[in-house]
Parts: structure tokens; sequence; C-alpha cells
């Protein structure tokens, strides 16, 4: 080992003596990193570069600046020490919590350069993200590492990508964009000829219910679902919009349907067989789809800011949304008493290489080539993935460990693991 590595050494096993033993653990030959020259140099590893290779302390400096001058702060992400020894220049910091998201790659950088300055600091708090059920603020997430980060941190990794999007995903839903204020007033006299949706709530206390989306896991289930379906005592079926069609295809009525999306259409919400099928939604939905839906219609909001004015002019209940209608379809059967919920086809992943069941590759978004990224299923497999799937799978965390009261279930192990959510084993193959 180097003279880095023992220098470093003494001070992990001091103060963080656990942790240093599973950094020992790491498979650190198994980086394969190589040094890149530029008017510096930095350490690539699979041509990503953990640093410039031109100016690394001015790098530093700059994602400094973007961290308030708070008394804790979080660092995600190890790279070369330069971005945690920075910040323990500021007198006011009192602790600085850095996050390890690749432990091998840590373990690497341990032999290669002295990074006693910032682990020597009392103030330092070292930790494997994965520790830690989700992410604490204010932060900044290294961008290489994010990329780079293992199995174990990629939990974490998902949640601070999506906080990092946030505001950039939200930018198509703004309050003043006349597209929107046009589709709530072409909406506004259906939702003020429909029922409240908090009629619905409290209406199933105690009952067990199936949240079904549209994930490429749903196709197992079919003729299951079809044979509880007909049964005098069974849970009640909730789907989202694109599961409706795929689902009547197979003989299964759902008990309620779901819909948020402005996109949706005829091709998604057939209306011809929808008597006595009641459609729950949001006013951002087509009116035309709206009006023409034969069951009986339940209208809500979220607490978007996009419905402020709607709220107050025309109040109505309210649905959990995170960017998938699954959101609101979960929230719904919470708030109508479920005690115990089973998803099906919330997979947020394209297991056995689809997208969607009942649905041809790239009907509902980008085809399954284009997947850049990945969770871990059920089995602790990679299974590919988009990065809003990976988001809308943080949202329905959070909101599970939100609702400790409610029972979770998924149906299958194909898609991503769904932390908080127990899977059933009466579907378990």
């Amino acid at each position: 080992m180097s003279e880095f590595f023992q220098a470093n050494a003494e001070v992990l096993q001091r103060r963080w003596p656990a942790l240093f033993e599973r950094l020992m653990a790491e498979d650190s030959a198994a980086v394969q990193a190589e040094l890149v020259q530029g008017l510096g140099s930095t350490l690539s590893v699979g041509g990503i570069q953990l640093t410039s290779r031109h100016d690394r302390l001015h790098e530093a400096q700059i994602q400094a600046a973007s961290l308030p001058d708070k008394a804790q702060l979080h660092v995600y992400g190890t790279g070369l020490g330069d971005l945690p020894g920075l910040l323990l220049e500021r007198a006011g910091l009192q602790r600085l919590y850095v996050h390890i998201l690749n432990g091998a790659l840590f373990a690497l950088v341990l032999q290669l350069l002295d990074q006693r300055q910032w682990l020597d600091d009392p103030r330092v708090e070292l930790f494997y993200a994965g520790d830690h059920p989700d992410l604490f603020t204010p932060f900044f997430a290294l961008p290489a590492e994010l990329l780079l980060a293992d199995d174990f941190n990629a939990k974490v990794r998902d949640r601070l990508v999506n906080e990092i999007h946030l505001t950039f995903n939200n930018r198509e839903f703004d309050a003043q964009s006349p597209a929107i204020q046009q589709r709530l007033q072409e909406c506004l006299p259906v939702l003020l000829g429909d029922a409240d949706v908090a009629q619905l709530f409290g209406t199933c206390t105690g009952r067990e219910v199936y949240v079904i989306a549209t994930g490429p896991s749903l196709e197992q289930h079919f003729e299951r679902l079809a044979a509880i379906r007909q049964r005098a005592e069974r849970p009640l079926f909730i789907c989202v919009d694109t599961a409706y069609r795929p689902l009547r295809e197979h003989g299964i009525a759902p008990d309620l349907v779901v819909s948020i999306d402005q996109r949706i259409s005829f091709r998604h919400l057939p209306f011809e067989e929808s008597d006595g099928i009641p459609l729950v939604y949001l006013p951002m939905s087509d009116p035309t789809v709206l009006n023409a839906w034969k069951g009986k219609r339940y209208g809500g909001y979220s607490a978007s800011p996009i419905y402020a004015h709607l709220r107050e002019q025309c109040p109505r209940g309210q649905l959990h949304v995170g960017g998938s209608v699954i959101h609101p379809a979960v929230d719904l059967a919470v708030k109508m008493g479920a005690a115990r919920i089973t998803l099906f086809g919330a997979d947020f992943a394209f297991p056995m290489n689809k997208t969607h069941a009942g649905w041809d590759d790239g009907d509902l978004g980008p085809p399954v080539n284009q997947a850049r990224q990945w969770v871990r299923d059920g089995h602790g497999q990679r299974v590919s993935t988009q990065l809003n799937f990976r988001g809308y799978l943080c949202v329905l965390e959070r909101y599970i460990a939100a609702n400790p009261h409610v029972e979770f279930f998924n149906s299958s192990r194909a898609g991503a693991l769904i932390a908080g959510a127990s899977f059933n084993p009466e579907f378990m193959q």
C-alpha cells in the first residue's frame, strides 16, 4: 500500500473503525481509473472525470459557492477531496457530513491522494450514502459520482438526481402559461357539473385495494386478476388511465379509473364500455374525453399552484401528485380507507425489455433502446429505466414512508424494488 493510504488509514481507523473495515472490503482494483492531463490532472473512470482536468480548485470553488452559509452541510460523493477541503475553510461551519456514493472508488482515492486535510477535521462525519433512507439538505452532489454511484448507494443517488432536477421538471407547469389557463377554463364546466372526489374518501375503510399501473410485469397477472375480479368478495380495483385499455382487452373491468395527464386521449380511455365505471380526474384532463365517459366522474386537485385559483372558485378534494398518475391512484386508495394496497405494474423500469404492458414499444414514451439509467429490481439486479421513472419511484417511496398505517405490497420482483413495499406472496412466481 502507498504511504498516502497508510496515513489516510490511520485517520479512518481512529475515527470510523467500522466504516474503515467496509472500505477495506471494497474491490478498488476493479475500478478502471486512469490519469488524464490538461492544464492540471484528474482521474477518469470509464470516461467520466472525477473533477476538472484543468483547474480542480476553481471547480470546487464554484461548487462551494452554490451552498449557503449554514452551520451544517452535506456533500454527496468524495471526489478527490477538493470540495470538503474548501468548505471546511468556512469559520461558521460546525458540521460537514460527507456521504460516500462509490465505496470502491473512494478506497482507490485513499491509495492515491492524501485526504487527511478533511478526514482529520473534527467537524467532519463520514457515511455511506445508502446507510440513510433519504437525502439531507442543504447538499451538493458531485456530478461525476451521480453517474458512478454503486448499487448500495443507488437509492439515495436517485433521490439526489430527482431533487436536483425538480425545478427543471416543473417548468411545464407554470400557472401563468396560456396553454394551461386555456385547458383549465375548458375543463371548468365539466368540473362544476361533476362530483367531488372527496365523496369517495372513507368509503372503503379497512378494505384491500389493488392499484394497477401499466408496467410490463402487469402482463404476468392478467389471468389472475380476471379470476379475482369474478369473486363475490374481492379487493377494490383502481387502475391508472393507461392500464384501462389493456385491462378491458383481458376482460377486466376496474372499479375506478384515475387520470391526470392532459395528453390522455380516446386512444387511452375508450369510452364505449365505460358504463358504471367511475373516473377520477384532475382539471388538466381533456374535456372531450371526460364528457364522453359514461360512468360517474369525480374531479379533484393536486397541490400544484396551477390549481390555486380553481381551489378557491370550486373547492374539491385533493390528491397527492408527484409526476405520475400512480401517485394519485395510490393516494386515492389510502384516502378511501385502504388497509392493504397491492401494486400491479408499478415497475418504474423496463423489465422483459418492454416499456409498458399492452402497448407497443414507444407508444407511451421513449422506446426501450433509449433507456440510459438503471434501478435495482426485486432480485437485486440492475434493470434499465429512464430518469423520470426513477423520480416517480422516489416520490412513491416517500409517500409509503409517510403512511405507515397502510400495508403496501408489490406483486412482482421484475420491476424496481420499492422501498417500504413487501412482496405479496399470492402473486410471486
